[in-house]
């Protein structure tokens, strides 16, 4: 469990640590400051693989258990990292970020799930609230490490510790979440088969340019690229460790005995649509222009989701072992649930992204440092908010510790949309964005505990990925809405000022009048951000009131002890 947790901390961080080394990463893989919209893959990229796939790992979570769905998904991260560390082109960066995001996403319900498994109901809200805290500590650890590692190395050693963390959590998730201790060989294999590969695409200098150790990349077959030494042991390696793990399966390090039947179990088709349903809509979010467009490629993008999505319910309805069981989700605490964390990531994205913009257009002028650091007064109260909501949870209903926090929020946010240029300069402000993100916290447990206090213990690894599917899709959504709402209002501000000629006839290059109007629309687009994020903390909160039905935490207490007691 400690191991899993860890897992999520450090696939959390990840998600946040390319935002200061992207341009560094779009230098090595060949793209130039110039051409940023060719930065939209790998961003998106992430983003589609931690998303489209969470309903099929959730329903592998349930159906083969959370141990090899935690320890394939960590190694699918390790394996995502050492493409994007080794990319000297576009391409293998975009896939190695989404195999990232697809093991990054399957851990989080995966950690969930194994939560309610270790914990019963009365007691699993507060190791749900640590779970959330530390996922939430991603965000402000990732930014940190990633500043750390750029300050000695470039952005390549981000990766090739990512890939050292990825390999030895899932080693350690394998050898402590085991009755039986693992096959030794099988294991060696695997390290052989991945530290071939590695320093093939790797390419150590101090190995490839040595007269005897250099002939390791030299091909066997000169029209054959992949016939160098580590290609082939790379290859003759990961082959036996396939017929081990099929001919030992009780200690295997693959889990493949079986894998048939998962796949008949799986509802391929059923995965498939989801796939599609929510690739299309995430990719019609992440790929859009800020502020220009809601969504990208919306003509084809939209219709396809909408398309996908029904096919997927009918599909669904139909199948013996569906790939989400949406009959689970009919109790009012389960989809409510994921209503209200939709509202959450709408609210969440807008002070990810308008907080540091706020500060950047205000005290802080052109530093990208300083603006991270006025965020990072609201991200250190999340973590807090977490523990602490789970905590409430053990006295009172978890809907009202939602409720409570997203309202705490919503304040907040309202306040900050009174904020003028010399706000952040004060402590009323700091004051200001801990108590929002000691509301985004709070919301954490109860939410969760809700959701897997209604659903059946064989469907939490699914209702837990749907989970974090609705919070990613809010977030998504709502940074393009709100954008896109901000940016006509602060159109309609410039268009309404007129031109530096019409006010400053004489000196139209220095107006200041014109550039204190300017300043002034731009504080009105963020304080219409803020406005929007106060709405939508608004609606989680009343959603938390009204739909987050599930048994209290006390009476499920009063009633464990009242059969301990006639026991």
């Amino acid at each position: 469990m400690a191991l899993a947790t860890l897992a999520v901390l450090v696939t959390a961080a990840d998600t946040y640590v390319v935002v200061l080394a992207l341009p560094d990463i779009l230098a090595g893989v060949g793209v130039s400051l110039d051409e940023l919209q060719r930065a939209t893959p790998i961003v998106g990229g992430f983003l589609l693989g931690y998303t489209a796939t969470l309903p099929l790992l959730g329903r592998l979570a349930d159906l083969r258990g959370r141990l090899p769905v935690l320890v394939g998904c960590l190694l699918l991260f390790a394996l995502g990292s050492l493409l994007t560390a080794t990319a000297v082109e576009l391409g293998p960066a975009v896939i190695g970020r989404g195999l990232q995001g697809v093991g990054a996403g399957g851990l989080v319900p995966a950690t969930l799930a194994l939560v309610a498994d270790r914990w019963p109901p009365d007691r699993r809200a507060m190791p749900l609230g640590v779970v959330g805290a530390v996922q939430e500590a991603g965000a402000v650890l990732g930014p940190l490490a990633g500043a750390a590692v750029l300050a000695f190395a470039d952005w390549r050693a981000i990766f090739w510790l990512n890939l050292l963390l990825g390999l030895g959590l899932a080693a350690g998730a394998l050898v402590t979440g085991r009755s039986r201790r693992p096959d030794l060989l099988g294991l060696v294999l695997g390290v052989v088969a991945f530290g071939a590969l590695a320093l093939h695409l790797g390419a150590p200098a101090a190995l490839e340019e040595d007269v005897t150790l250099g002939l390791l990349y030299v091909p066997l077959v000169d029209a054959l690229a992949w016939t160098t030494p580590l290609v082939l042991t790379a290859g003759i390696a990961g082959v036996a460790l396939v017929v081990r793990s099929l001919a030992a399966p009780e200690r295997a390090v693959l889990p493949l005995r079986g894998l048939g039947q998962v796949v008949r179990e799986v509802d391929v088709v059923g995965s498939a649509l989801a796939v599609v349903a929510l690739g299309s809509l995430v990719w019609a979010f992440a790929a859009a222009e800020g502020g220009e467009q809601v969504v990208a490629h919306g003509w084809v993008l939209l219709p396809l989701a909408a398309v996908a999505a029904a096919l997927f319910i009918v599909h669904e309805r139909r199948a013996a072992d569906p790939v989400l069981p949406l009959a689970a989700l009919r109790p009012v605490g389960a989809w409510g649930a994921l209503l209200v964390n939709l509202f959450v990531g709408a609210a969440l994205v807008a002070a990810l992204v308008d907080i540091p913009l706020f500060a950047r257009a205000t005290t802080t002028p052109g530093d990208q440092l300083g603006a991270a650091l006025v965020l990072l007064r609201l991200l250190v109260a999340v973590p807090i908010g977490a523990v602490a909501g789970g905590w409430l949870c053990r006295f009172a209903a978890p809907r009202w510790i939602a409720a409570g926090g997203m309202a705490l929020t919503a304040l907040a946010f309202l306040a900050m949309t009174q904020w003028d240029e010399r706000s952040l300069d004060g402590a009323a402000s700091t004051v200001v964005l801990l108590a929002a993100g000691l509301g985004f916290g709070l919301a954490i447990a109860p939410v969760n505990t809700v959701l897997l206090g209604v659903t059946r213990a064989e469907v939490h690894g699914s209702a837990s990925a749907l989970a974090v599917v609705a919070r990613t899709v809010g977030m998504l959504a709502g940074l393009s809405l709100l954008t896109a709402v901000a940016l006509q209002r602060f159109t309609a501000e410039i268009e309404a000022i007129g031109s530096p000629v019409d006010l400053c006839p004489r000196t139209p290059a220095d107006c200041a009048p014109y550039d204190a109007a300017t300043d002034a629309a731009l504080l009105t687009q963020l304080h219409t951000v803020f406005a929007g994020a106060a709405i939508a903390a608004a609606l989680a909160a009343i959603a938390a009131v009204v739909l987050l039905r599930g048994p209290r935490v006390t009476d499920l207490t009063a009633a464990r002890a009242a059969g301990h007691g006639g026991a």
